[in-house]
């Protein structure tokens, strides 16, 4: 189905802030897509329904809408539409009200449609000194001992693990834009990472240290040429035949690190390149980084969106 247009600008915003929050939270690039696509379709409904705020939705309204697209014919195969595609329906609205009571607003309506609840995800945070044993861990891995050139293969892999830590972790990218960062986005006189495929195309500057700096210099000047063999490829994350590395296999790379720090409790921890996101905002928040700074680092189009670490600094230790 083609997407809808939304007039009304709180059902605009509320679009916007639900996508920007699913993926503070973790989920995938697909699921936002999908559950954003039917809060749009929603809203749509609602507006044709002659409700022009969120405030005014009904357990009615939800009822009503689920008796349109039940009455939707399947456009590529006839016929009905089938369970599992209402159910992803009304899976998308729960989410929406999920994120309405996020926000704070109150008085809103139950589902009122009998469906199996779905296990609210929990965002992982890692200790610092858990990020500590991350980096240490770095120099654990071997995958031939004793032959030079798997020596030196075994440092170009540990190098690149140690500067995914830094570009994850120090500078707080998101998953796509670690993996789309050139060596040309990083300027070392500056100390600024160039983010030029952020989320909805905007662009950004991510500030490193100095001991970031040599952990990046490291990798790109002494073993990233070793991965690259002579290919010319402007990807900072390259494998090892010069290829540009996959998230995913960073975040193998990542959970490979987990296991190796011997830490049962960080081990017991599920982890992927979004909680090193999630770790270094909570980190700054709790350092007494300004919620405005924050934002602008992470790239955030709006301030409610980073105030969930705020509500996550609380559960976790108490002090705000």
């Amino acid at each position: 189905m083609k997407k809808l247009p939304l007039i009304t600008p709180q059902y605009q915003y509320l679009e916007k802030g639900l996508a920007e929050w699913m993926d503070i939270l973790g989920y995938s690039e697909s699921n936002v897509y999908n559950t954003t696509h039917i809060a749009r379709e929603f809203l749509h409904f609602l507006e044709h329904r002659g409700i022009s705020s969120i405030q005014g939705l009904q357990q009615k309204d939800i009822r009503a809408y689920h008796s349109h697209i039940h009455q939707r014919a399947n456009e590529r195969r006839g016929g009905g539409l089938s369970g599992n595609y209402l159910n992803k329906h009304l899976q998308g609205i729960e989410k929406l009200l999920e994120y309405l009571h996020h926000r704070g607003i109150k008085n809103l309506p139950a589902m009122g449609i009998s469906l199996q609840k779905l296990q609210q995800e929990r965002m992982t945070v890692l200790e610092p000194e858990e990020i500590k044993l991350l980096f240490a861990a770095t120099g654990k891995d071997a995958f031939m001992e004793g032959y030079h050139y798997y020596d030196r293969f075994n440092e170009a892999v540990q190098a690149r693990d140690r500067a995914m830590l830094v570009i994850y972790y120090s500078c707080g990218l998101r998953r796509n834009e670690g993996v789309h960062l050139s060596i040309d986005d990083i300027s070392f006189d500056n100390g600024l990472l160039h983010v030029k495929k952020g989320k909805n195309y905007k662009e950004r500057f991510v500030p490193f240290n100095k001991a970031n700096a040599n952990y990046l210099q490291q990798y790109i000047y002494d073993y990233r040429p070793l991965l690259a063999r002579d290919k010319k490829e402007g990807r900072l994350f390259i494998s090892a035949g010069g290829s540009p590395t996959s998230g995913g296999t960073l975040n193998v790379r990542l959970q490979r690190l987990q296991h190796l720090t011997e830490n049962t409790t960080l081990q017991q921890k599920t982890v992927g390149l979004h909680t090193l996101r999630h770790s270094i905002a909570t980190h700054l928040l709790g350092a007494g980084m300004r919620l405005e700074k924050i934002a602008q680092f992470l790239g955030h189009s709006s301030l409610e969106s980073t105030q969930i670490y705020t509500h996550l600094l609380k559960k976790e230790d108490g002090r705000l």
